[in-house]
């Protein structure tokens, strides 16, 4: 479990996310990241997991493992940084070591993309 300091719970956060940020996306996820105007939070981070990707069971061992491949890397975020993963319907059945690698590729990718949005602005 991550500490509720790092974790996005509200709706209004995820939606900001959604429509002010930028979206990247691998072959069993997607990611969406906003660099917030308030950084005076922490780095927070949420995760969708739909009934596509599988029942209850699989749904929440797709959580936990996505949970446990993003709390090292949780430094790697900038504070104010809000970081959403959403698993695709194949996530279930990858590797945990794809997973990561994924993840990581994702968090280079969305940070470059912001790097890259920022300049234009």
């Amino acid at each position: 479990m991550l500490d509720a300091a790092h974790r996005i719970r509200s709706g209004e956060d995820f939606r900001r996310v959604f429509k002010a940020g930028v979206r990247v996306r691998s072959e069993h996820l997607m990611a969406h990241c906003l660099r917030d105007t308030d950084d005076t939070h922490a780095a927070r981070v949420g995760f969708i997991v739909s009934k596509a990707v599988g029942n209850a069971v699989v749904r929440n061992r797709t959580k936990r493992r996505l949970r446990e491949i993003i709390r090292p890397r949780l430094g790697e975020l900038g504070a104010g940084e809000l970081f959403v993963l959403r698993a695709l319907p194949h996530a279930a059945d990858a590797e945990f070591a794809v997973l990561a690698t994924e993840v990581e590729a994702l968090l280079a990718k969305a940070h470059k993309k912001l790097e890259h949005r920022g300049r234009r602005a």
